[in-house]
């Protein structure tokens, strides 16, 4: 009989292998922005051991992006507040489509497929209500807008789809903005940041809210396990005397459980995570604490920690064959297995705060 540890890895290595569209751009096996010392700001193609299989120009500057489930297309994502994301043909480099946000509505950087690939679902900002949208495009018929439905929460940063391929989850990260204020946020005192399940046509399953002591924590961004334990990382609004956890895991129909290190070790993260990710394997998930130079590492099995690793300017983050790989500000690309980093690095590149794996949807 397969043990379940078994069973997970071998779901691991199958999300990890790209499919056969991939194959014409040499099988990356991540997506992520990056600035290059030209000057350019472009949508990177990267392996696991740091090789560039594609780099293609963007308007400005990328946060995130979604891979197709099918075809070697992706949509990058312009950083909040930005209005463009874009359709590319990552074989040609062409751009297939320009989605263009609806009056009163901004991208908050990231998105996600249906597995069938034919609709894409956007995390957006509805500024004149205050409130938060997931936006509904038709990839089958040139990325034609086919609706919305609401996020049910304030500041849906990112949104994932889980493993039922039914149903996706998102981070609402309970901060208010308005382009007029760029990156102000307007709603410290009174936010509520959320962590609602949908199912694709935008029915709320469930919803999970932290205590209101922690009401200024915010939920940015999701990873999720191929047997459908979710982990959030949070960006903390308040005080800076406080340390709270900026990792949390849940499971449907269960309490979310919430992770820290030790108090001398969390004291230093300046209360910020930046991406979140569970290992291949999925025995392990992580964070990256660009702002506190840290990587961290926890068992996701007892939610418990395990180590700290120092990493200036760390951010992107993605499951390696075993462990983790990572991408830096200053250009490094690591594989993290055990105790000592493996850095490849790449002196003209500055890459941006995501590394999204190329991996069919469910």
């Amino acid at each position: 009989m397969t043990s379940r540890r078994g069973f997970l890895a071998g779901l691991a290595a199958a999300t990890l292998a790209p499919l056969p569209g991939w194959t014409a751009v040499g099988s990356p096996d991540f997506l992520s922005a990056a600035l290059f010392d030209d000057g350019s700001y472009r949508l990177v193609g990267l392996t696991i051991s740091g090789e560039v299989r594609f780099s293609i120009p963007l308007p400005g500057r990328g946060h995130a992006a979604a891979a197709h489930p099918h075809l070697a297309r992706a949509v990058a994502f312009a950083r909040r507040p930005g209005r463009f994301a874009l359709v590319i043909d990552c074989a040609t480099g062409d751009q297939l489509a320009r989605l263009e946000a609806p009056n009163g509505r901004h991208f908050y950087g990231h998105g996600a497929f249906s597995p069938d690939g034919r609709r894409l679902f956007t995390t957006e900002n509805d500024y004149e209500a205050g409130t938060g949208v997931i936006g509904v495009w038709d990839a089958a018929k040139g990325y034609a807008r086919m609706g919305e439905f609401s996020s049910a929460g304030v500041g849906p940063h990112d949104v994932v789809l889980m493993p039922d391929g039914k149903s996706l989850a998102i981070a609402n990260g309970g901060i208010e903005t308005h382009p007029d204020t760029g990156r102000t946020k307007l709603n410290l005192p009174t936010m509520r940041p959320n962590l609602t399940y949908v199912s694709l046509d935008g029915s709320v399953l469930e919803q999970v809210e932290l205590p209101a002591a922690l009401h200024k924590n915010s939920i940015r961004h999701l990873a999720v396990r191929a047997d459908g334990l979710l982990a959030f990382a949070m960006q903390w609004q308040g005080d800076l005397s406080h340390d709270p956890a900026l990792l949390g895991l849940h499971r449907r129909g269960g309490r979310y459980h919430l992770l820290s290190a030790p108090e001398d070790i969390q004291a230093t993260l300046a209360g910020y995570a930046g991406s979140v990710a569970f290992s291949a394997e999925g025995r392990q998930v992580a964070i990256t604490c660009p702002r506190g130079n840290a990587l961290h590492v926890f068992d996701a099995e007892a939610a418990r920690f395990e180590r700290a690793h120092s990493l200036s300017d760390v951010c992107g983050l993605g499951p390696g064959p075993s462990g983790f790989v990572f991408t830096t500000g200053h250009g490094d690309v690591g594989h993290l297995v055990g105790p000592n980093p493996a850095i490849s690095p790449h002196p003209r590149v500055r890459w941006d705060n995501h590394l999204v794996p190329i991996r069919p949807a469910i």
